[in-house]
Parts: C-alpha cells; structure tokens; sequence
C-alpha cells in the first residue's frame, strides 16, 4: 500500500536530481540549458574558486551558532511559559513573528538598523552609549550577526512551539515521583526534564540546521551578500550564479556540492540523534 507514495516521491527527488546532474556536466545557460558537454568543467571551476570554498563554511559558521542560539533561548522560553498559568496569550503573541511574511521581517529590520533614522542607532545616541550612528550591515564584522538576529527574531515562535509541545509530551508520574523524594528544581530539570527531552532538541536542532543552511531571503534584503562577501552565504551565492550571471551550468554544480555539504553537516546530528534515542529508550 505505501508502493505509490513511495514511487512518487522518488521520481519527485530523482528528476529534478539528474536534471541538475545534467545541468552541472553540461554548458548551460537560462537561456540554452543542456546547451553543450562540458563534463567535469564547472566542477573544476568550483575547485579552482576558493570564493565558494569560504561560501560554504561560511554558511555552516552562520547556520549551526544560529541555530544553537534560537534552541538555546526557544528552550528558555517554552519553560517559562510552562511555568505561566494563563500563558495561552503570550504565546499568541510569540507566533506573530512566526506568521510575517520573510521579505516583510527583511524589511522591517534594514529599517530597525539603518544608521540614519533606525530605532537601534537612535535609542543607542540618546542613551549616549555611542557619539555616531553605527552600520551593524555595512561592517564586516557585524553584517553577519545581524542577519543571525533578524532570523532567530523569524524563526525562534517556532522552536519555542516544539519546545513547548515536547514539554507537555513528558510523563508526570516521574516528576511526582521526584517530588516525593525531594529532589529540588535544578536536580529535576538536569537530571529529568533535560535527558527526556535530548532527543526532541537534537531534532529540532537538526531541524533548523537545515533551514538555516539554506537561508536567502533575509540576506537578499538585507545585505545583498555584503560587504564585499561577509554575508554570502551557499544559497545567494548559487542565485547568483544562476539568476544573475545566468550560467546555469556553475550554479547546478554549486547546490551539488552545497547538497553534499548539507549532508557532511546533518550526519553527526543524525548519529547523535540515534545515540540519545538508543539511551532514553
């Protein structure tokens, strides 16, 4: 009975897998796709750049801290919430986020860090924490964080809401029991909640790895890859390649190996998902 879902879903994934095979062994533009045989040419091409080299481990230093750092505080968060009576509409209220369209949250905070006229920059002077407006997108140093904050204030309802379900999925009797003994909060939360819960945060770390890795929207509005390639990450860089230098053929050979990279980067979490469900189970 599962052979039809089974037999969709594998032509759904190995179509467009062996046309992008094609697309990267062949001379391919937007205009003229399949145009020649180049073989191994822009792979070759990607070898001798070590531009995309930096993309990609730039693009794993922007994905696994963000998502550690949304995990982190999502956690935080859903125990709070946990701990509220009536928390029903603050969570209402979390999800707002959650519910903006990406290009809006892009917009709204290039607006929330101009250097001219941002609330940031204007709540910093006012303060007198600083004596001239800073440009958090316009430093190297600073663009990429920025972008990290503008995802974790998008995606962080998100993990909260997992959280939040993974908590209320935990038994009870083992938390009275805990209590009858007289095991105090801290002791209860490392020993109990903590380890019940490893296998539901390893997932949804995974989770937003993977969504983290293929980020583009936020650093299209906010900072077009810049400055300079501070903030270029895997997938704006294969747009480029595709939809703006219309070498289609480069970008096919790009998300190959940004693919490849998604697996060398989800594999460990994988085996470190199994490992904690073999040891709560």
């Amino acid at each position: 009975m599962l052979t039809p879902a089974v037999l969709s879903l594998a032509l759904v994934c190995a179509v467009p897998a062996l046309y992008t095979l094609a697309l990267a062994l062949t001379r391919s533009t937007l205009g003229q796709p399949l145009a020649a045989w180049a073989g191994w040419r822009n792979f070759a091409l990607l070898a001798q750049t070590p531009d995309f080299a930096f993309t990609l481990l730039r693009t794993v230093l922007y994905a696994v801290p963000a998502s550690l750092l949304q995990l982190g505080l999502g956690l935080l968060i859903a125990l709070l919430l946990q701990a509220l009576r009536q928390g029903r509409w603050v969570q209402s209220l979390i999800l707002l986020p959650l519910m903006t369209p990406p290009v809006l949250v892009g917009v709204a905070w290039k607006l929330l860090l101009a250097p001219a006229g941002g609330l940031l920059n204007g709540t910093l002077l006012r303060l007198g924490w600083v004596s001239d407006p800073v440009s958090l997108l316009g430093a190297e140093s600073w663009a990429l964080p920025a972008v990290m904050l503008a995802d974790s204030w998008q995606w962080l309802p998100f993990v909260v809401v997992l959280c939040v379900a993974a908590l209320q999925a935990l038994p009870t009797d083992v938390y009275e029991a805990a209590a009858l003994d007289g095991a105090s909060p801290r002791r209860i939360f490392l020993k109990i909640t903590l380890p019940l819960l490893a296998p539901a945060l390893v997932g949804i770390f995974l989770l937003r790895v993977v969504m983290s890795l293929k980020t583009f929207d936020l650093v299209y509005i906010l900072t077009a890859g810049g400055p300079g390639r501070a903030t270029t990450l895997a997938s704006y860089e294969v747009w480029k390649a595709g939809l703006q230098n219309f070498d289609i053929g480069l970008a096919a050979a790009q998300t190959l190996a940004f693919c490849v990279l998604v697996a060398l980067v989800t594999w460990p979490i994988l085996k470190a998902l199994a490992w904690v469900e073999r040891r709560t189970g």
